[in-house]
This record gives structure tokens, C-alpha cells and sequence, in this order.
């Protein structure tokens, strides 16, 4: 078991084997390692997790010159130490094995079955270690009808409904299903995986009882679904996408501005008035069509395009301003330059620099969590691949400098 910094991070007693790849295992441990626990992220040797490559952009050193380190790669692997093996040899899954007796949690994300013929899966690991916590995500789990497809987060947004809700309406321009602009089911599959991982380990330690967490991505978005699969479920009846509007309450969408766009999201009746009484359209204010919120849902054709007009007759900074002081829920549309300049985003300290091998430092976003006993910590930037290989063998298996350079001689490490 891991001891180093236990008493001052949530997780600094723990030490996660990691042999996963891409993004919803790295966002799991990564979450892991920021609470203070130590990852060891086990990767293919000369070739690394996929995502290192997966650019541009990647890291410049520090003569300005590209890496080979991408920057997908870095938004989920912070904290980790890095060793390269091969463990489609009996050495490599040897080590492994090693490992995995020194350890609290393995995690992976391979193929159904696959880590089975390496003699790596949970039956045969938690043999030699009865309170092994074995995570394992795949696109659609370790049973039923597809266990042996490969499931990617685009496929799963579109097969588990997020894309039947997500778009411009049918019959507008630009009509028809949507992704979400990052790979939403893969992230809420690491924070679900997060989850699991903690729950388990509390019951390990209350009993000393290890255990299996199967987590499937496809699971994860049906879950995700929230209040629009309860809405089927309670009525049969499949939601339609409606853009950026809201299918129950009007004005409670986007407007162009004179420079941008905005969201009005006005909830009542006094806040849609005070709305265009600042737009100077009195005239709107008054009209018996639009006089509630039930009218103005049924008059929503006949009122949004006269709303969009007055819209455009402000900036979207001036708009912001007057709204806010009326009490008028609103707010910007922010490109990520505006995000990372926006003073809350700075208050909360929302962007850190860590120390690179390569780049003498790298810009990442921080963790959200704010815990007062147990702070985040960052220990360390995204590794380089295998930057902690002879290291973690040394210190956690007792492997002599002899016998770590006969498994680089081998190809091994």
C-alpha cells in the first residue's frame, strides 16, 4: 500500500495501477491522482497511449519547437507516473503481476476478454490479491448482445439518445442531431468510474473485500439522460431536439447581439418584461399574445424572430450589463480565449502551470474540486512515456539495475 503523503492528501495511502488509454480511464485516474493517490500509468513501449499523437497541437519545448507530446495527451494525465512495458510478453505480464500485488486499484480499457489470454484479468489477479478494487470500461460492458463491439464516445452519444436531443430542430436551418462538443460520455464515464472506484474502496476497508466494477459507456449515457429519460419513460413519448431554445418557457434561448451572442433565459413573466422594456420594444411588453408564458410558447414563431431584432441593436457587453442590473438571468457565449480571461475563471484559479521535462513548464486546467481538509494537489505534469520506468521498478519491486537493463535489452521495458 502506498504511504507517501497519505496524511495530507484524501487518497496519498493508495496506489492505482493504470492500464488504461484515450480518455475515459485517464479522466478516472487522473481524478485519482490530483486526491493524492499514485498512479503508475502502464503503457506500450515506443508508442504510448494513443493519444499522444492525437494532434495538433502539441507541447513546444522550450526552443519553441513541437514535442511529440499532444495536447490531448496532457488535458488528462496529470499526477501519473509513466512506465513503458509490453505485457504481450510472459516478462512483461510478469511485471505486471508484480505490480498489481503492490497496489489497491487496477483499472484498463481493453477489448472484452482481452486481458484474459495475458493471464491479467480480474479472476486470475484477484486470486493473488483477494481486496484488489478491478475497474474495467468498455463501450458496452462485459455482457449482452455487443459486449464484443468497440465503442467509441461519438457512436455512444448517438446510440444512447444524447444526439436525438442535441441539435438545431427539424426543419430549421442547420436541422438535425448534434454531438456535444467534447466527448461528454467519455468524461462522465471517468467521473462515473471515479465513483465506483471510492465506494469500493470504502468497502474494502470496512471488510477487506475487493471487488469487480464493470462500467460501460453505453450504460452511462442512457444514465446521463436524467430528466429526459424519465420524461419518455413517464409518457412514451420521444423529446424532440429544440437547439438553443427550451421546448416549455419563451424567451429562454440564444440571441444575436450586435457583436455575439447572448442567453436570455427569462423564467417568468416580469423578468420576459423587464427583458424588453431594456430593448426599448414597450410595444412587446404590452402585447396580449405574449403576456405569459403559456402564450408566448404558443406564439414562439411570431415573437422570437421580432426578439431576435432587438437584439441586435445592443453589444453583447451592453446587454449583459443592463440585464444583470434588472435582475435578468443572462449571460455570454464565451470562446475558450474569453473563458481563461474571464475574472471568476482567474479567481478560482482555474488554469495552472506545472513543471515539463521537455517545455520548462505547461498550462493545464485545474481540478474543480475544493476540498477545505484535503486540498488538490498537483504533483507533477503529464509524464513523457516511460519517464518513470526504472524508477517505479526499482523502488516498488526491488529490481536491480542488472536486471532492468536485461528487460531494456530484451524490449521488455
Amino acid at each position: 500500500m502506498h504511504t507517501t503523503n497519505q496524511h495530507k492528501t484524501s487518497l496519498g495511502h493508495l496506489r492505482v495501477l493504470d492500464l488504461t488509454r484515450v480518455l475515459a480511464g485517464p479522466w478516472c485516474t487522473q481524478n485519482l491522482a490530483d486526491l493524492g493517490a499514485e498512479v503508475i500509468k502502464v503503457e506500450r513501449p515506443d508508442q504510448g497511449d494513443d493519444t499522444r499523437s492525437w494532434g495538433p497541437p502539441y507541447l513546444k519545448n522550450q526552443d519553441g519547437n513541437e514535442t511529440s507530446e499532444a495536447a490531448y495527451y496532457l488535458a488528462a494525465n496529470r499526477g501519473k507516473q509513466a512506465i513503458a512495458i509490453d505485457i504481450a510478453t510472459p516478462e512483461g505480464q510478469a511485471l505486471i503481476i508484480e505490480l498489481v500485488k503492490h497496489s489497491d486499484v487496477l483499472i484498463e480499457n481493453f477489448k472484452c476478454g482481452q486481458l484474459k489470454k495475458y493471464g491479467l484479468d480480474y479472476a486470475t489477479l484477484s486470486k493473488l490479491k483477494p481486496d484488489l478494487i478491478y475497474c474495467s470500461i468498455t463501450g458496452f460492458g462485459q455482457d449482452g448482445p455487443y459486449a464484443n463491439r468497440a465503442g467509441y464516445d461519438f457512436i455512444i452519444q448517438g446510440m444512447g439518445g444524447l444526439m436525438s436531443l442535441t441539435g438545431e430542430r427539424d426543419g430549421m436551418p442547420g436541422g438535425g442531431p448534434q454531438k456535444a462538443g467534447i466527448a461528454i460520455t467519455d468524461l462522465m464515464t471517468g467521473m462515473y468510474a471515479t465513483v465506483a472506484i471510492l465506494a469500493a474502496l470504502t468497502h474494502r476497508d470496512r471488510t477487506g473485500e475487493g471487488q469487480y466494477i464493470d462500467l460501460a459507456l453505453l450504460d452511462v449515457q442512457v444514465a446521463m439522460l436524467a430528466n429526459m429519460g424519465s420524461n419518455y419513460l413517464t409518457s412514451q413519448s420521444s423529446p424532440q431536439r429544440w437547439g438553443n431554445a427550451h421546448p416549455n418557457i419563451v424567451p429562454y434561448q440564444t440571441f444575436p447581439t450586435a457583436d455575439g451572442h447572448i442567453i436570455i433565459a427569462a423564467g417568468n413573466d416580469m423578468q420576459y418584461k423587464k427583458f424588453v422594456t431594456i430593448g426599448e420594444r414597450h410595444d412587446l411588453a404590452n402585447d396580449p399574445r405574449f403576456a405569459t408564458n403559456p402564450l408566448r410558447v404558443q406564439h414562439r414563431e411570431i415573437l422570437v424572430p421580432l426578439l431576435e431584432v432587438m437584439c441586435k441593436t445592443k453589444t453583447k457587453q451592453a446587454w449583459i450589463s443592463a440585464l444583470e442590473a434588472a435582475g435578468v438571468p443572462c449571460g455570454p457565449i464565451n470562446n475558450l480565449d474569453e473563458v481563461f480571461r474571464d475574472p471568476q475563471v482567474i479567481a478560482r484559479e482555474m488554469q495552472i502551470q506545472l513543471d515539463h521535462p521537455i517545455a520548462g513548464s505547461v498550462p493545464l486546467v485545474a481540478s474543480p474540486l475544493r476540498l477545505s481538509k484535503t486540498p488538490v494537489q498537483y504533483h507533477q505534469a503529464p509524464p513523457t512515456l516511460g519517464q518513470h520506468t526504472q524508477a517505479c521498478l526499482r523502488n516498488i519491486l526491488n529490481l536491480s539495475d542488472e536486471e532492468i537493463h536485461a528487460l531494456q535489452t530484451k524490449r521488455i521495458i
